[in-house]
């Protein structure tokens, strides 16, 4: 039985989302990780850690880290940062695709928020699992300070071979449970609201231009407006789990990890911190990942554009 073309066009639209996914997740690292390294260190400083510096604010904290420990520290973590991205943007949009399609049966039928939501959703567990490794080793990596008093890992290769040895697979998986509930809950918010403020956005200019294809309506503008602003919305719904990741995936102390579980993340941060503890590093946190969305999202769309139309 032969192909019908939506079914040609539908494999081809999920290797172009992988394709356009992966090179806007590199292009979003690379300009974004020093916010990263900071964020993760404000992150895991509950004011009772010994080897780590403490900044006044993220300005401050970017200043400091470029006098103590230069470039180097700036960009602590990059390259597992640049692969999880990369592959986990890849992914993500090839398995968002694919469940979007399934969905909608092969694009015969609209999808609505709750199914968009669901695709979001599925696409975010799959990806978690895929590269909950890759987002350890790039904490670890972000919070050696000169301050740390053990044993450093001198790259990528170094920190999972030393994580094999001394903590086994499981030491890999650590935070996977709340990185799950982000990835999953973070990129079903994220998408949802970038879905349908675009369709609000189309049907603006639609009725404005009197048209009724979608097609090259929108631009680089908007794009950067749609990615930013769904970013913004899932940021502060989710950052929370964040914490708690970055909290447990730190290096354990001779053996003994600081955190045991998510729960003793949690009644420990309520103890000491209260609920602005679940908030730490915000600030580097939106200032990274609002333009690093509408970068991805500029960046994709293009990408997107560009590989259809060669098809075309």
């Amino acid at each position: 039985m032969s192909e019908s073309p939506s079914q040609r066009s539908g494999r081809r639209w999920q290797w172009e989302n992988a394709t356009a996914g992966a090179v806007a997740g590199f292009a979003t690292v690379a300009a974004t990780h020093p916010l990263d390294v900071v964020r993760t260190r404000f992150q895991v400083n509950d004011g009772r850690v010994s080897n780590l510096p403490t900044y006044k604010n993220t300005a401050h904290a970017v200043l400091t880290i470029a006098r103590l420990e230069g470039l180097r520290g700036l960009y602590a973590g990059f390259s597992p940062a640049v692969i999880g991205s990369t592959v986990s943007w890849g992914l993500y949009f090839f398995f968002y695709g694919r469940a979007k399609e399934r969905y909608s049966k092969n694009g015969e039928e609209k999808l609505g928020p709750g199914l968009h939501l669901v695709s979001a959703a599925e696409a975010g567990a799959l990806v978690c699992l895929c590269t909950n490794p890759l987002w350890l080793v790039k904490t670890r990596l972000q919070l050696q300070t000169p301050l740390h008093q053990t044993q450093p890992y001198s790259g990528l290769y170094d920190a999972v071979r030393t994580i094999m040895r001394e903590e086994g697979w499981r030491g890999l998986y650590k935070g996977f449970v709340p990185s799950l509930f982000l990835q999953v809950s973070h990129g079903a918010i994220q998408f949802t609201a970038y879905e349908e403020l675009r369709k609000v956005i189309v049907h603006f200019k639609q009725r404005k231009q009197n048209t009724d294809g979608a097609d090259n309506l929108l631009n680089s503008v908007d794009y950067a407006i749609l990615g930013g602003s769904s970013k913004v919305a899932a940021i502060l719904m989710t950052y929370p789990f964040q914490v708690i990741r970055a909290r447990l995936q730190q290096r354990p102390n001779d053996g003994i990890p600081r955190y045991m579980d998510s729960w003793h993340v949690v009644r420990e941060t309520v103890r000491f911190e209260g609920l602005r503890g679940f908030y730490k590093g915000i600030t580097a946190n939106l200032l990274k990942n609002a333009p690093a969305a509408s970068i991805t999202f500029i960046v994709y769309e293009n990408v997107l554009k560009f590989l259809l139309g060669k098809k075309n």
